[in-house]
């Protein structure tokens, strides 16, 4: 260790008498009492550690209560009490206003009750779709049609008002949050009041513990910090101090950042103030939030892709089902049978197993995601999670380790000095206050150089405390070693600085001169401008044989050096970030961090802040056109408050983005609901977690990394299904549709139909199950309903083609014309294994049977139903589906026709790929 160069201290033991004298009575008094306290807690510290005897204390403490007393002596008896420099509101006035602005209730919305969930529920264009569909298979006497259709929208239905019931807590929690009473001035005298009853106008008193019952500016404040994480995100008070009432706001602040404001739901930390009310209720910044949580939750994409399948799919049945029913009663002139069979042709073309397969698909999701240790609370979030091509996330926790270290300790020209480290640690680690922060990672620096560094060596003496007003703490310290007492300080740069004389430097002690006082400055501003926060650590000898040291004693330093705090990147933070955007999803950082210290970061984690980061002063003077234009070339905004990530994540969604949004305060809360997947973590608030559609049990990017890509695979396996069962129905029904307006029957029994349609259903339940491709998981998916409509457009007359073929083949081959039966069950056969094999041909980009196989589950469901499909005319329910046994040369000519069919449809889905693809690139 290097020892400072010994100083004559110039302050003598009576130097805070002498302080006193110049003080008013009432000051001197209080003075002496705050240093009478902090010496009874360090003399108790010293004496439970048997480093002091209990006689020793009373000796110490016995002079100082004396002195004490003795400046009590000098008070005068107060005068009768004066009123109030701020009467505050008359009880009638405060009434008067009370009625008019309302109660001061964050959120004030009625309940939501649990029959308008379910109507909300009911009125969704699918359910209401499957529950006609159902009534309409139970009209036919499909029974079992009509219990799975109706039993998938009942769950449907259930589901989502659970969900919306559970996501009415998050406000409830925002309320519980904030204390039920307030002290407010009341026709001049101090008065308890509940909360509620807080006006605009009001004027209400702050002490330390206190929550800011409203938004509130400052008339007078003393020693005021404000705990303003909730809405900010910073870590560390905030100072807030008055200002004239015509004054502007420093710097054209005017939110969270303006000194002279306090806002509903924060805390005092330390101080007193006196403030007026001028803002409740929702029209607080927290009742903003909160406002926003009790809100309807945004249309997510995933929601959208639903709604627009389902109208696309009504619109085919608006054309086809009355076409088809004119035509078929025009020919048989049954139109009561025509109507029975145009309502099997709707049955035909909606694909009922939709909801079944998506709740499994994202229920499997669900699963494989708990075991990369992702938590799903909303499922329809896991198609949303794959869908994702901006992702916003707080630096953090997420970038960063979320936690401080000692980066740099340095002396005054800012070279490293382990002297500086040494003393430092003394400071910290011997101090008996709450340790903060800054002290524990000064402590983690000490402990990791092992023995270089002996705590044991230093004995505490004394110490002089922390507070706010002065930002510095100082032990004194005998080395046992060397029998020298030494004040080590430790504070805020410009209060060290201000108490300094001179600075140390390779061992040689100089006056502090203009130069060393503008090289000390460039230090700590270069530091600063890096990122980094700064701390200024000083000392001095002192007499070793006293032990009451006080205030007045920390003066005339010896700088000794600076050191340098930071949340430091996460080792795998660049990592992460080069994977996400190779997997084409585009990092947002915003934070309601500095931009200084949030530049750095992304310098060190080599993430491309762009020309420049937006800060929210910045953005909150731009326009709605340039916030859309700023969203999607800038990727770094900082020093935000909670409305402001909200627009953010709103512009994003208005340029056509699927955005996440990553946070876990209850300032990330009203983004994470504005966003189409909300992703919190399982440390985050209560608030935060219930805004959330996706918990990470760890927050990193690379568990997010794992979620992207299975909701990438859930999503294309949900699309499989829509893909195959929409063309293939299309398809059959244009068939109908043919092949009612030349046939003197109906092509297929009602009845037929509905088994055929069913028994296809049931080969792709195991389509959750089923393989995707490594190329299908590169980029992110969403819903294109343009291209689900050309797969219908294309693929579906592909397979009426081969169904035309077959007309063909059972009228001219086999005679069908005058056999409606064999016809019936020829196309009943060709119908369920064309569209069941041609599954493995659209459930991949590439070439089925050759570059992509299917999972055995979907191979092993598709061959069973062909097997039962080629046994049911010879089987004893042949009868009971109007079926007969084909000739035998049927079956050889219909695997010809299947196996063109592949291969045509092979064909026009590479070229469609190959269209949509490059779409997409433009």
């Amino acid at each position: 260790m290097t020892d400072p160069k010994p100083t004559e201290p110039t302050a003598t033991p009576d130097a805070l008498g002498q302080e006193a004298l110049r003080l008013a009575p009432e000051e001197a008094f209080l003075k002496n009492l705050e240093h009478f306290v902090q010496k009874a807690n360090a003399f108790d510290a010293l004496a439970h550690q048997r480093k002091l005897s209990a006689y020793d204390v009373y000796r110490h403490l016995d002079g100082l209560w004396r002195e004490l007393a003795q400046t009590g002596q000098t008070l005068r008896e107060p005068e009768p009490e004066q009123k109030p420099a701020f009467p505050g509101l008359s009880g009638a006035e405060a009434r008067e206003r009370l009625r008019k602005f309302g109660p001061n209730q964050a959120v004030t919305a009625k309940p939501v009750t649990v029959w308008s969930r379910l109507w909300e529920a009911v009125k969704n264009p699918l359910v209401v779709l499957l529950l006609v569909l159902g009534a309409i298979s139970y009209a036919t006497d499909d029974l079992r049609s009509a219990v799975v259709i109706i039993g998938m929208a009942v769950m449907g239905v259930v589901l989502k008002v659970i969900q919306e019931a559970k996501a009415d807590t998050a406000a409830a929690e925002l309320k519980k949050m904030v204390h039920t009473t307030a002290t407010a001035l009341r026709d001049g005298r101090p008065a308890e009041i509940p909360l509620a009853e807080v006006v605009p106008g009001d004027i209400v008193l702050l002490a330390a513990g206190d929550m800011v019952p409203a938004d509130v500016q400052l008339i007078r404040a003393k020693d005021l910090h404000i705990n303003q994480a909730m809405l900010t995100g910073e870590a560390l008070p905030v100072e807030k101090t008055a200002r004239p009432a015509d004054a502007p706001a420093p710097d054209g602040e005017t939110g969270l950042g303006d000194p002279a404001l306090c806002f509903m739901g924060t805390n005092v930390v330390s101080g007193s103030a006196a403030a007026v009310v001028t803002a409740t209720g929702a029209r607080t910044y927290f009742g903003g939030i909160a406002a926003k949580l009790s809100q309807k939750r945004v249309e997510t994409d995933f929601d959208k892709g639903i709604k627009s399948f389902t109208a696309l799919m009504l619109r085919f049945m608006l054309v086809m089902v009355p076409f088809v029913f004119i035509i078929n009663g025009a020919t048989s002139h049954d139109w009561m049978g025509a109507f029975m069979f145009a309502l099997a042709v709707a049955v035909g073309l909606t694909p009922e197993m939709l909801p079944m397969v998506v709740t499994v698909c994202l229920s499997k999701g669900a699963l494989a995601m708990s075991r990369h240790k992702v938590i799903v609370k909303r499922l329809d979030a896991i198609q949303n999670f794959g869908a994702i091509d901006v992702l916003c996330t707080d630096k953090t926790g997420t970038l960063t380790q979320d936690r401080i270290i000692l980066e740099k300790y340095l002396d005054v020209t800012g070279e490293e000095d382990n002297s500086v480290l040494e003393y430092a640690y003394v400071n910290s680690k011997l101090q008996t206050g709450l340790r903060n922060a800054l002290d524990l990672a000064v402590i983690a620096s000490g402990d990791d150089v092992g023995s270089a560094i002996d705590p044991a060596r230093y004995e505490l003496l004394d110490e002089i405390p922390f507070d706010f007003m002065r930002r510095r703490l100082s032990v004194i310290v005998r080395d046992t070693a060397t029998g020298k007492a030494v004040l080590i300080c430790k504070g805020a740069a410009e209060e060290v600085f201000a108490q300094s004389r001179d600075c140390l430097h390779d061992g040689v002690v100089s006056p502090l001169d203009a130069v060393h006082r503008e090289t000390m400055q460039e230090v700590v501003h270069e530091l600063n401008d890096d990122g980094f926060r700064v701390v200024a650590l000083a000392s001095k000898e002192v007499d070793g044989s006293r032990h009451d040291f006080a205030v007045a004693d920390e003066c005339d330093l010896t700088l000794m050096g600076y050191l340098a705090f930071l949340d430091p990147p996460k080792d795998t933070a660049a990592d992460a970030l080069a994977t996400m955007i190779a997997h084409g999803i585009q990092p947002k950082i915003v934070t309601g961090d500095n931009a200084v210290i949030t530049a750095k970061i992304c310098r060190e984690v080599r993430f491309d802040a762009g020309e420049h980061i937006i800060t929210g002063d910045r953005l909150a003077a731009m326009s709605e056109p340039e916030v859309l234009e700023a969203v999607e070339v800038c990727h770094v905004f900082a020093k935000l408050d909670p409305m402001q990530k909200e627009r953010i994540v709103a512009a994003l969604r208005a340029k056509g983005h699927v955005v996440g949004f990553m946070g876990d305060g209850i300032n990330d809360a009203p983004a994470l609901r504005a966003a189409d997947v909300g992703i919190s973590v399982d440390s985050a608030v209560d608030v935060a977690k219930e805004s959330a559609d996706i918990i990470l049990l760890e927050k990193s990017l690379h568990v997010l990394e794992h979620g992207v890509l299975e909701g990438r695979k859930i999503f294309f396996n949900i699309t499989k299904y829509i893909r195959m069962g929409a063309s293939s129905n299309f398809g059959n029904m244009f068939s109908v549709l043919g092949a009612s307006a030349f046939l003197p029957f109906l092509p297929m029994l009602p009845i037929q139909i509905l088994v055929n349609n069913l028994m296809y259903d049931f080969s792709q339940t195991a389509i959750p199950t089923d393989n995707v491709d490594a190329d299908i998981l590169g980029k992110p998916r969403r819903w294109r309903i343009d291209d689900i409509r050309r797969y219908i457009l294309f693929l579906g007359p592909v397979s009426s083609l081969f169904d035309y073929v077959t007309f063909f083949i059972l009228i001219h081959f086999f005679g069908a014309w005058n056999n409606p039966a064999l016809f019936q069950t020829g196309w009943f056969i060709e119908s369920l294994l064309s569209q069941t094999l041609i599954v493995h041909v659209i459930r991949t980009d590439s070439l089925p049977f050759v570059q992509s196989w299917s999972s055995l589950p979907l191979g092993a469901t598709t061959i069973l139903i062909c097997i039962f499909g080629i046994w049911l005319p010879f089987s004893p329910l042949a009868a009971t589906f109007g079926l007969v046994v084909p000739p035998a040369g049927y079956w050889g000519l219909m695997a010809l026709v299947i196996f063109c069919y592949m291969c045509l449809a092979q064909v026009v889905k590479s070229w469609l790929v190959r269209r949509i693809h490059a779409r997409c690139a433009v």
